[in-house]
């Protein structure tokens, strides 16, 4: 309740971060916002190349099964490496005014979620020019969308903490990154792996997620209770966790600025 009314009462000053974190992200940049959509669509042509001709992954309407899968990964990856730094960033505003700590990793995940949006009129097109059928239970796309959200406030709350006592794990997080790509199942069919590593794979809430979502763009399927469950316990587990570090640890960030 105290993080809520925290929340309502320095709203504003979440959105103008918001704001300002997007004007940053593209300053000097001649496409600009038009990159959100351009480079979803530049990465997906070149792996469709690579994976459909060069290792022939046998996948049905392959470029928007690869397309679904950049955008749920390049959204997480972009959110916590975003808000794993938000704290070491603010150094200087923290040690001079007062401001809910929490609302800076916050403000970077959901700069992230705007360029997200962006980023899904490249979904838009190529279900338009790959002439994918689109049923009513499009309209539930939201759904793990907002899962996934849950889940990188989360895991930003976490990385966030950890980056201040610990700066080496900027570079290692990057490592990691690369490891998740391989255990997404981003640009390989669930198919191809084997039993042992599925279980693996099911670690990760990123392979709930992005099956819900890829269910609901390709196949048209409405996400069952228990893969709601699933994916809302993921993204519930992690802000409560990444809440209870943040707030133990908070109170000693200036110390290590």
């Amino acid at each position: 309740m105290e993080y809520l009314k925290k929340f309502y009462k320095y709203r504003n000053l979440l959105s103008e971060l918001v704001k300002r974190d997007i004007k940053i992200k593209y300053r000097r940049s001649i496409l600009g916002y038009l990159w959100s959509v351009l480079n979803p669509l530049l990465m997906m042509v070149v792996m469709s190349i690579v994976f459909s001709y060069m290792f022939r992954f046998d996948i049905e309407n392959y470029t928007i099964y690869l397309l679904t899968g950049q955008l749920i990964y390049n959204f997480y990856s972009d959110a916590t490496n975003m808000s794993m730094s938000s704290i070491i960033w603010s150094g200087g505003l923290i040690g001079k005014v007062y401001i809910p700590k929490y609302i800076l990793p916050l403000a970077r995940t959901l700069s992230s979620f705007v360029n997200m949006m962006f980023s899904l009129i490249a979904l838009i097109l190529m279900l338009i020019i790959t002439k994918t059928p689109v049923t009513p239970a499009i309209f539930m796309f939201p759904v793990p969308l907002f899962y996934l959200l849950l889940i990188c406030i989360g895991m930003g709350l976490i990385l966030s903490v950890l980056a201040v006592y610990f700066r080496d794990i900027v570079h290692l997080y990057g490592v990691f990154l690369v490891a998740l790509t391989y255990l997404t199942p981003i640009f390989y069919p669930i198919s191809a792996v084997p039993k042992y590593a599925l279980n693996i794979l099911k670690m990760n809430p990123l392979f709930y997620v992005l099956n819900m979502f890829r269910n609901i763009i390709m196949y048209g399927n409405i996400p069952s209770l228990q893969d709601n469950f699933v994916c809302f316990a993921w993204g519930f587990i992690l802000i409560v966790i990444g809440l209870y570090i943040f707030r133990k640890k908070q109170d000693d960030f200036v110390l290590y600025m």
